[in-house]
């Protein structure tokens, strides 16, 4: 691709993700209202909330690293849209992609935790600091899981690291294996979006919004941006990768949004069904109990190449 292509490729990416996931947003919180018996909010809310933070001043607190503080949001929303285009490149164009696809999505993704850490450092507030502690453990706890997860599906593919070989009719999920992958990367998926209840870091009736506590106006918004964008990708990284990826039929496109909207769903459920895990309970949870069924899927995964046995 030319210069121009691939620009053009990630504004659009990125326009297209950042709507899909202000209409997740939405979707969320009235599939959350539905739970609980509320109407919910109207389909414009979350471009409102955007708009109504943008509208605010921007305060920073005496003790925060202006630079730091400021950039960290920018970097993680801008991470997480280059990941957005990397994989709606691997679906609609597979000859577009580079070896190795998979590392650069994992490696992306994993900066707006870390920006979130580093903004929440930078602030000098204490609430912030025990909030980025305990992102810090999370992310030492769900990264593995979601990295076995997504090997399973390189397995799958034949050992490729490009997500479009998964898509290209290999799916890892009709199989033990890619059973065990997909539960494994949905409860990490929840964690990464720092949803109940894997939500320590924020919990706001215990730090006041935790890493986010000193946040206002736009930078505000653009956390807000990168969360929803966020919510986007992380299911169409899992059915890139595990799920058989989307092919361009009628038939095909439509079974891709079901798929898409099945584990936005899921998502949602899950944090309206369980109450929030302590930081210890959680680390507990992923290091004794996902991260072993990483491990049984990917063991599992091999056998079934080395013997060729496709329901392993």
């Amino acid at each position: 691709m030319g210069v121009f292509t691939i620009i053009a490729t990630y504004i659009a990416a990125a326009i297209g993700t950042l709507v899909i996931g202000l209409a997740f947003k939405w979707f969320d919180r009235k599939v959350t209202a539905m739970v609980q018996w509320r109407k919910g909010p109207p389909w414009y809310q979350p471009v409102a909330d955007v708009l109504k933070l943008l509208y605010k001043e921007t305060l920073l607190p005496s003790t925060a690293r202006r630079t730091g503080f400021l950039f960290a949001p920018a970097v993680g929303l801008a991470a997480t849209a280059l990941a957005a285009a990397i994989l709606w490149s691997a679906l609609l164009r597979p000859e577009s992609g580079f070896v190795g696809d998979i590392i650069v999505i994992v490696y992306l993704l994993m900066l707006p935790p870390i920006m979130t850490i580093f903004g929440a450092i930078a602030s000098g507030s204490p609430h912030a600091a025990v909030g980025a502690s305990r992102e810090m453990k999370l992310i030492l706890s769900y990264e593995l899981p979601l990295i076995l997860a997504l090997l399973v599906g390189v397995i799958h593919s034949g050992w490729s690291l490009q997500p479009w070989r998964s898509a290209a009719g290999v799916t890892p999920l009709y199989s033990i294996s890619g059973v065990i992958a997909m539960l494994v990367a949905i409860v990490a998926m929840q964690a990464k979006l720092g949803q109940v209840p894997f939500d320590a870091a924020e919990a706001e009736c215990e730090i006041m919004s935790g890493v986010y506590v000193e946040y206002s106006g736009t930078p505000l918004a653009i956390i807000y941006l990168g969360r929803a964008m966020l919510l986007a990708v992380m299911p169409l990284l899992l059915i890139t990768v595990l799920w058989g990826g989307l092919v361009a039929t009628p038939l095909g496109i439509a079974a891709f949004i079901g798929k898409y909207v099945l584990l936005v769903v899921l998502v949602t459920l899950i944090r309206n069904t369980n109450p929030r895990l302590r930081i210890d309970q959680a680390m507990k949870f992923f290091w004794m109990g996902v991260a072993p069924l990483g491990i049984a899927a990917v063991v599992l995964a091999v056998l079934g190449a080395n013997w060729a046995i496709k329901w392993l």
